[in-house]
């Protein structure tokens, strides 16, 4: 695509809005008060909105390579303060998808040189979960199946961040755990039971 044409493409946006809603600018410069935190995949073919059929101002977003969230990655943890304590949101949710080029180059042998460290996550994820996996013959059917025990793993690191276990004592936030099927356009409810997964650890991460 040219650049120009975004250009035009955001006039067209633009007018299209004022037709429906005079007010839609006005409206929007006010704030924001979203519900949803969604933390998801850099990859190009999966936009958070539009899988989700919402409006801007209803989700806060997060997107990184895989959908990871690290305790030591500043940007994701800073996201997931901001959403948690200022906007107070009652959702939080780690989107992967099937077919992440990030969990794909992850299940390789290769140096990828700066994206070693990154990916080594998602290696972790493996090594955690190696007998499993191991276990799955179809490779991409453990392909698929990486994809959902790492979006488990993240929705986890979630979970024992400070704020997120605060506001689930004060205010009932939950965590979810999806995936979008590229192929099928479908969105997939993994429906985590994160009380069974971390009934023997969670005293290790709970902070009161």
């Amino acid at each position: 695509m040219e650049i120009e044409q975004i250009f035009k493409n955001n006039k067209n946006w633009v007018q299209e809005k004022l037709s429906r809603d005079s007010n839609y600018f006005k409206n929007l410069s006010e704030g924001q008060n979203p519900s949803i935190l969604y933390i998801g995949c850099s990859d190009s073919r999966v936009t958070a909105e539009e899988l989700m059929g919402i409006s801007p101002g209803e989700a806060f977003v997060h997107r990184n390579i895989a959908n990871m969230v690290p305790n030591t990655d500043l940007s994701s943890m800073s996201v997931i303060d901001y959403a948690v304590l200022h906007l107070k949101v009652d959702h939080v949710v780690v989107c992967g998808h099937y077919y992440c080029g990030g969990v794909k180059a992850a299940m390789q042998s290769k140096d990828l040189g700066i994206l070693n460290p990154w990916l080594r996550n998602i290696r972790d994820v493996y090594r955690i979960h190696k007998n499993e996996l191991d276990g799955i013959k179809d490779e991409e059917a453990r392909y698929k199946r990486l994809v959902e025990l790492n979006v488990q793993e993240q929705c986890i690191n979630v979970i024992k961040t400070a704020e997120v276990q605060r506001a689930y004592r004060e205010r009932g936030m939950t965590v979810h755990g999806w995936v979008f099927d590229v192929h099928s356009g479908q969105l997939i409810d993994l429906k985590i039971d994160f009380s069974k997964i971390l009934k023997n650890v969670m005293e290790i991460y709970r902070l009161d």
